[in-house]
């Protein structure tokens, strides 16, 4: 299933959120979370396979996924949209602090996971982040999650020689849980620089964002910095 109408001009348009959650009270707080300039709630989905079905017709940008839903839990959604859309970002949003739920959100393809209760201002920055091809993870839960992903996975060994040594050097920061403004600062480069360099470790691993190299590197034998 394609998306409805290819995006143009994404800089300068409204991102287009769909808020999935079987509470609708859950539902209510997100969308009035998102009054925002510049974010547009599209739609809302009570579980899982409303979200993978509604994400088309609405155009949707950016997903907000909770868990635990009837019908077709959380995980499995995201990773059906993913597979569906590969441009549409997930965010999964939970109660939940688990590092196995962590774990199922990144293999399937999430670019955020988020806890409810956060704040109105990390949520609608996490939501422009993913848009724009980023993602937002807890620097502990992720280190502590790839710290246990298998190593030196056959097969992968030489995945990493598509890259540059400074890609490679880049690619070993981001698996360390660093920010661009942080790997800018430790290499010397402006950040738009390293911006632009995590793109194209992205584009050559043939991966969807930055959380899917980390992964991809760890299980390829990457040593964590």
């Amino acid at each position: 299933m394609a998306d409805a109408e290819p995006r143009t001009d994404r800089d300068t348009e409204d991102i287009r959120v769909l808020v999935t959650d079987d509470h609708p009270v859950v539902r209510d707080g997100l969308r009035a979370m998102l009054d925002e300039p510049g974010i547009n709630v599209v739609g809302e989905a009570a579980t899982g396979q409303q979200a993978v079905d509604r994400v088309g017709p609405l155009n949707a940008d950016v997903v907000l996924m909770d868990v635990r839903m009837p019908d077709m839990d959380g995980l499995t959604a995201t990773k059906l949209v993913k597979q569906q859309h590969p441009g549409v970002a997930v965010i999964v949003i939970t109660s939940f602090e688990s590092k196995d739920y962590l774990r199922q959100a990144v293999e399937a393809g999430a670019a955020g996971y988020l806890l409810k209760g956060m704040k109105r201002n990390l949520l609608v920055e996490s939501i422009r982040v993913v848009r724009d091809g980023g993602s937002i993870f807890d620097p502990a839960m992720l280190a502590s999650l790839l710290q246990g992903v298998a190593r030196s996975e056959p097969g992968l060994e030489g995945t990493l020689d598509r890259l540059t040594e400074r890609e490679l050097r880049v690619l070993q920061l981001v698996a360390g849980g660093h920010t661009n403004r942080e790997i800018a600062d430790e290499l010397g480069y402006s950040v738009g620089t390293i911006k632009n360099a995590v793109q194209r470790v992205i584009e050559k691993l043939d991966v969807s964002d930055r959380t899917q190299a980390a992964v991809l590197a760890v299980r390829a034998g990457i040593e964590l910095d």
